[in-house]
């Protein structure tokens, strides 16, 4: 069987695709059993991919894949997989399986997603240094675990007795919160500053622009959900506050996204497992904007979630469908 391509830590982009598409839908009234069946799926397909890598990765494929300017800042993708996985348990999978084994599943997911993503977001961008790579949309997916750690930690939290544990939970998460949100504030721009001088380069490419979307998105959902777990004065006010702001330059990148990737269709948009990259991203938008309803109930944001959400869905259709395509060819 011909593979589209090696075997490489961006597949664990489909495990963070399926499963937001899974927790994004447990806030949408009426689907909570779908969206538990795309969880249960995506906990499959993530024991599938980890048994697999556990099967062809050896320290040598790790370090060329490392090496790879391109390849390296896919090794974001396997922490957050875990994470995404571990906060469908607690939301969904909880129906299922009880809530003693979705709180073994999320702790433990967490935990190995957070040291797992804390790595990738020093090693990672430590080999860029001196590299002279231009900045393209992946840079960002090895800083994002962090905020999916944050995000996830805050529902973890909820689950700790009041006391020292569950504040130092939270603080953790904001320190997570933060490590993330800075690495952002230093990629986008440049990020930005290529776009500008050098145009929107290869159409295989074009895809990640869509990853700027992951730590926005992420961070609305971070801020709101940590809101929900106060232990600090004006957690509320902070997460309302980042949260429509940050939602709003959001949606401003959700249009030049979309425009440049209409553009670049209409001259030819190969399949790339880069197309993932329109999944989670977009996804963590669904989740972030529900945070801040859930919050501060409006008409606004409930009906910009509905939408967002069906062109998740179509969007994780049709990518999953090209790639299961592509991988029985």
């Amino acid at each position: 069987m011909r593979r589209a391509a090696p075997f490489g830590p961006n597949l664990f982009a489909s495990v963070m695709g399926t499963g937001i598409v899974a927790t994004a839908g447990a806030a949408m009234p009426g689907l909570r059993t779908p969206a538990t069946l795309v969880w249960a799926l995506d906990a499959l397909l993530l024991a599938f991919l980890v048994v697999s890598a556990c099967r062809r990765w050896t320290w040598s494929t790790v370090r060329a894949q490392l090496a790879d300017p391109v390849m390296a800042q896919f090794w974001g993708a396997p922490p957050m997989a875990l994470m995404t996985v571990g906060t469908g348990a607690l939301l969904l999978g909880s129906d299922w399986i009880g809530l003693p084994a979705a709180l073994a599943v999320g702790w433990t997911l967490w935990t190995l997603g957070t040291a797992l993503g804390l790595a990738t977001s020093v090693l990672v961008p430590l080999r860029m240094i001196g590299s002279g790579e231009r900045a393209f949309g992946g840079w960002l997916m090895p800083v994002v675990p962090p905020m999916v750690s944050a995000a996830s930690g805050a529902l973890l939290a909820h689950h700790l007795p009041d006391g020292q544990f569950r504040q130092a939970m939270v603080l953790a998460c904001y320190a997570l919160f933060g490590i993330s949100l800075f690495a952002t504030l230093v990629i986008v721009p440049q990020i930005w500053q290529r776009l500008v001088q050098h145009g929107l380069g290869a159409a295989t490419t074009v895809p990640t622009l869509w990853i700027v979307l992951g730590p926005l998105g992420q961070s609305i959902t971070a801020a709101n959900l940590l809101a929900g777990v106060p232990v600090l004065p004006g957690q509320t006010a902070f997460g309302l506050l980042y949260g429509t702001v940050t939602w709003g330059f959001a949606l401003l990148w959700l249009v030049i996204a979309a425009v440049a990737t209409a553009r670049t269709a209409r001259r030819g948009l190969p399949f790339a497992l880069t197309w993932w990259s329109f999944v989670f991203p977009l996804g963590t938008l669904v989740t972030g904007t529900n945070a801040l309803a859930s919050h501060f109930p409006s008409p606004m944001f409930t009906g910009v979630a509905v939408v967002l959400y069906a062109a998740l869905v179509l969007a994780w259709i049709t990518v999953a469908m090209r790639t299961a395509r592509s991988f029985a060819k």
